[in-house]
């Protein structure tokens, strides 16, 4: 009974969304304030209708409840608790369903929490989030319902997938969906400026808030999925430019130039029509990995369905939102006011910039992406597009975009001078040629692109201290003032530098590990011992570990130093799911900080176990890097000046704080 109440609910989802679109979009025409009221109701409705539809499907998956497909398709009695909620969403309607919950959501809390915004802006808003939702939980209910029972009910479940039960993967589609779905407040925003003909500053703050917030999860989510693709696959890597890895790449980079041109539109009133432009196309592109995800046209561990049907969908749904709202801004765009003029050699030139380098970045990987699966589909020719491709198109642009970041941030507005800005980056010039020299005469010279990645690296990071430096005078003034220009920075720069800081440690990790790995593949006898980078791993045999509801057999490794200190022991294994006769590896990684020690066991030859070894210099700092940078977001998200309200009143205690902030 409790799954019918759940389809009701959905059903109720659907209606509520209707009157949503309907009653916000007709009461902003009208400038009827019962109707928008009314529709900020429905938002709220269809908001809990889908959560008690998701709590429902959760329930069925702890109860083990067989008689609903979904738990059947992806549940087991013997699953932990854990695996069993992350059932819910790690299969292709648990997800959907997930995905319009998070929708819906957002939609709510603009209704809820945009009381400040203008009546009619907030009610568009409100109206397009009910549009959106109209489509999407109509595909849910039509074509992906994850409630629908089945008869006869069997005994058991088909279990979920095995690699992905993972406590990463429990939590990165959420954050994912945060990520993808979080994009379409500022794509709402967009129509809703569009339908009213005005983009102005004010606009600009409200944005920023949520296209923050969805950035956020986005970056945390792709950090989930790499991390949990480098220890559970047992390939050694953490990025192979797969399409899905791609289709969550593309709105980040689109992203990450929205919110630097949303700071343009606020701080000097200029790159309006850019500005729309790049939010409608951030949600279209994360439209676009939806549809790759859920349309069956890739083959992908990450990918979820398989019907074509539900991609025809999609394609649809796809081509009228992005079509509409791209031809809606053909139509309107060239009505909004140009802003304020400024030099290229200026803050908001040097954003321009990076805005240019990262969408045609996008375009670069949206292109590598998209152009095997259409020439496979019009001339029925299979093309891979492979690292190379991305190592010669995308890497030069982000070498360009490490270069412009760290001098951008030290120009004025309106005009700048850049050979002062130079100036003052002596120190992150000269933290660049030490770490490139340092580099050289440890590897002998070469190679030239590990040179470039920790000299950039390092110029990154030293330029968003000097950032702060400036900002506070450091080292111009008594370190008491500058200390209490610290503390009355606006958050959002502190976290913007933070961000950009996190971003070179990544930088330093990538090129690190991706150049200086070692790897060792040889079949080991028990007893044998094998080295590498100045370890000594002896093999101590293979035993069988009974799990939840899987078989390991786990090796045993004993670690040494070079020098014969004992470091512990490393048990890689390999599981058997007996559900669905399917194995997994889970890595043995040691980890140092700069470093990993990385061990997989393979199966048994007849010469006696497969072992594959890998050294990776720097591989933590990748993660680490994407910490910094959400911890950035996160701290800038906490600055008051983004939240919608009149400031408050200054005090002749605070001219000073308020001079800081004016500089920001």
């Amino acid at each position: 009974m409790i799954a019918e109440l759940g389809q009701f609910a959905l059903s109720l989802a659907l209606i509520a969304a209707i009157a949503q679109a309907i009653l916000s979009l007709v009461g902003a025409h009208r400038i009827d304030a019962r109707f928008m009221a009314a529709g900020a109701r429905a938002a709220s409705l269809q908001a809990g209708s889908l959560a008690f539809a998701f709590g429902v499907l959760l329930w069925s998956h702890a109860q083990d409840d067989f008689s609903v497909r979904n738990v059947s398709e992806n549940g087991h009695r013997l699953k932990p608790m854990l695996y069993k909620l992350a059932g819910a969403w790690g299969n292709h309607e648990g997800s959907m369903l997930l995905w319009i919950l998070v929708l819906a959501a957002f939609g709510a809390a603009v209704a809820l929490r945009g009381r400040q915004l203008p009546a009619t802006l907030r009610a568009r808003v409100v109206g397009v989030q009910g549009l959106i939702g109209i489509g999407f939980v109509l595909f849910v209910v039509l074509a992906s319902n994850p409630l629908a029972r089945m008869f006869p009910v069997p005994f058991e479940g088909n279990d979920l997938n095995p690699i992905l039960q993972d406590p990463a993967l429990a939590a990165h589609p959420p954050f994912l969906y945060l990520g993808y779905v979080g994009f379409s407040v500022a794509f709402s925003f967009a129509i809703a400026a569009l339908l009213e003909g005005r983009v102005d500053p004010a606009w600009a703050r409200w944005v920023r808030p949520w296209t923050l917030a969805a950035w956020c999860c986005l970056t945390l989510g792709i950090a989930l999925g790499s991390w949990w693709a480098y220890y559970e696959l047992g390939w050694g890597g953490w990025w192979f430019w797969d399409p899905v890895e791609n289709a969550s790449l593309m709105p980040w980079l689109s992203g990450t130039a929205l919110l630097h041109s949303a700071v343009v539109v606020e701080k000097r009133d200029a790159l309006k029509s850019w500005t729309v432009l790049l939010a409608i196309l951030t949600f279209a592109l994360s439209l676009v990995g939806t549809f790759l995800v859920r349309s069956g046209v890739l083959s992908s561990v990450h990918a979820f369905a398989v019907d074509p049907a539900r991609g025809v969908f999609v394609l649809v749904l796809l081509a009228l939102t992005v079509g509409g709202a791209l031809t809606l801004y053909a139509w309107r765009a060239p009505q909004l006011k140009l802003g304020g003029l400024f030099r290229p050699i200026s803050r908001e030139g040097a954003l321009v910039l990076n805005n240019l380098l990262l969408t045609t970045a996008c375009a670069t990987v949206f292109v590598g992406t998209l152009y095997p699966l259409f020439l496979d589909a019009t001339q029925g020719r299979s093309v891979s597009v492979g690292p190379p491709y991305y190592l010669r198109s995308f890497t030069p642009l982000m070498v360009g975009l490490l270069v412009a970041m760290a001098a951008g941030p030290l120009l004025a507005w309106k005009r700048g001078d850049l050979a002062a800005a130079l100036q003052r980056l002596w120190v992150a010039l000269l933290a660049l040629l030490i770490v490139a020299s340092l580099t050289w005469y440890v590897q002998g010279g070469g190679p030239w692109l590990a040179l470039v990645g920790f000299g950039l690296g390092a110029w990154t990071i030293v330029g968003a201290a000097t950032d702060l430096a400036e900002r506070v005078r450091l080292f111009r003034v008594p370190l008491s003032s500058s200390s209490a220009r610290f503390a009355n920075l606006p958050r959002s720069a502190i976290g913007a530098a933070i961000a950009h800081a996190g971003l070179g440690i990544a930088v330093v990790g990538m090129t690190g590990s991706a150049l200086w790995q070692s790897e060792r593949v040889l079949t080991m006898q028990v007893g044998e011992k094998v080295e590498i980078a100045g370890y000594t791993l002896t093999f101590d045999g293979v035993h069988k570990e009974p799990g939840a509801n899987y078989v390991a057999e786990r090796g045993a490794f004993r670690l040494q130093r070079g020098n014969g200190d004992g470091l512990g022991t490393m048990t890689p294994e390999r599981r058997f799911y007996p559900s669905q006769r399917t194995t997994t590896t889970e890595a043995a990684i040691r980890t140092t900080g700069l470093a990993d020690l990385y061990v997989v066991i393979g199966e048994p030859d007849g010469n006696g176990t497969v072992v594959r070894v890998w050294h990776h210099p720097f591989v933590p700092w990748i993660w680490g890097g994407a910490i910094v940078m959400v911890a950035g977001g996160l701290l800038s998200l906490a600055d008051r000046r983004l939240r919608v309200g009149a400031p408050r009143a200054s005090t002749p205690g605070k001219v000073a704080a308020n001079v800081v902030a004016a500089d920001a």
